[in-house]
């Protein structure tokens, strides 16, 4: 995660927007970013430990990654393992490339590290890690010009070990490029404080270290800005390139951008970074934006790739369900989908130990819950969806 943070805010937006323009496939696609999955996979990050690098918890997170991989489709021909060691201390990478239609030899890099310190890092950065797996789950079959490398970095929290190997020895080799690098669009820390109104993230520009790439990085960091208005309900500002996985690339001179959290959490890289102090609906935007700009980086075909099967829609129709006031004392109001009839809603603690559950109710009484967060998992024509539940 970074270490200090210089704010600049970032205005209307108007005069900038002109120079992108609207992409409905892009959009359509940037709509299947799901608060079931998000969820889902900050919750089984958590349940993964304490990720310390060189640690057996770690090591179980690199293979949790790996096969969300498998399970979304991609082949062990596209997923690389890549070991380094420092010190005595041994860990992996995890590298998976999806191959452009026009450039095949030239990547945008999109990437956060999963490696994490005395807690388990649900925030800092499961956060990041959950974005980029929906990233790579949605565009796996949709054409980009570009190549795109998801990289999985370990050992950040030790000082961007894992980035700078990779860096200084697979894209460059004795100080020689080896890889052909468009672009490096690295997420940390993008999963907010829960209690806080987060609606707005910030985007990395570099002002710093070598000069030469400066301008060609405010201009992506530019183009990240317009993609985040564009496909999520964020507001953005920007704040300059900090310590985080991009800067071994911004060393060798790569062009590069980033997400990073607007109201600062105090939780990383303590206990408490857990998933009952992190904002999924933030996330879950955050998640938009970066599918939105990851299709713009890559140049993704503006086909339409709306999946009208009916297990898609029904699974997308369900999730517009709205539960709420959120938090509350006594009672939660479902909000419903019309052509959804029949349906369980069930509230658990966050170890998914049950404690309410209805059936076909869409006003749920919860006055007899203790204060604290919980999980409502509301089950529809064999699909679940779940939200995070606050009773104060």
């Amino acid at each position: 995660m970074k270490k200090t943070i210089t704010f600049l805010f970032l205005g209307l937006l108007g005069q900038q927007l002109q120079s992108q323009s609207f992409i409905q496939a892009y959009q359509d696609r940037a709509n299947q970013v799901t608060q079931t999955n998000i969820t889902t996979n900050l919750q089984q990050f958590q349940n993964l430990g304490v990720k310390t690098t060189g640690s057996t918890n770690n090591a179980n997170a690199l293979t949790w990654i790996k096969n969300k991989y498998l399970g979304y489709g991609y082949t062990a021909s596209q997923i690389v393992e890549d070991p380094f060691t420092f010190g005595s201390t041994s860990s992996k990478n995890l590298v998976i490339t999806k191959t452009g239609t026009v450039y095949p030899n030239k990547y945008v890099i999109i990437c956060g590290h999963f490696d994490s310190i005395v807690g388990p890092g649900t925030n800092d950065n499961g956060s990041g890690t959950s974005i980029i797996l929906e990233a790579a789950r949605i565009l796996r079959n949709v054409p980009t010009e570009y190549s795109i490398k998801f990289i999985h970095f370990s050992g950040e929290e030790q000082g961007l070990r894992g980035s700078s190997h990779y860096a200084n020895n697979v894209a460059y080799q004795n100080g020689v490029r080896k890889l052909d690098i468009k672009l490096v669009f690295n997420l940390d820390q993008v999963g907010g404080k829960m209690g806080n109104t987060n609606n707005r993230i910030y985007c990395d520009e570099d002002q710093g270290g070598l000069s030469s790439n400066n301008a060609a990085s405010t201009a992506v960091t530019q183009q990240l800005v317009n993609c985040t208005t564009l496909y999520s309900p964020l507001l953005t500002g920007i704040d300059p390139a900090e310590d985080t996985d991009y800067i071994p690339f911004e060393q060798k001179g790569e062009v590069i951008t980033g997400y990073f959290e607007y109201k600062r959490s105090s939780y990383p890289h303590t206990a408490n970074d857990t998933f009952a102090n992190t904002d999924p609906v933030y996330i879950f935007n955050v998640g938009k934006a970066t599918v939105g700009a990851l299709q713009h980086f890559a140049v993704a075909s503006t086909a339409s790739s709306i999946v009208l099967n009916t297990k898609e829609t029904s699974i997308n129709a369900l999730e517009s369900v709205k539960i709420y006031p959120n938090p509350t004392k006594d009672f939660l109001t479902l909000e419903v989908p019309s052509n959804v009839k029949n349906f369980s809603f069930e509230i658990t603690d966050l170890l998914g130990r049950s404690l309410l559950k209805q059936e076909n109710q869409t006003r749920i009484n919860v006055s007899n819950l203790p204060k604290g967060v919980y999980l409502g998992n509301l089950k529809a024509d064999e699909h679940t969806v779940v939200r995070k539940i606050m009773i104060e």
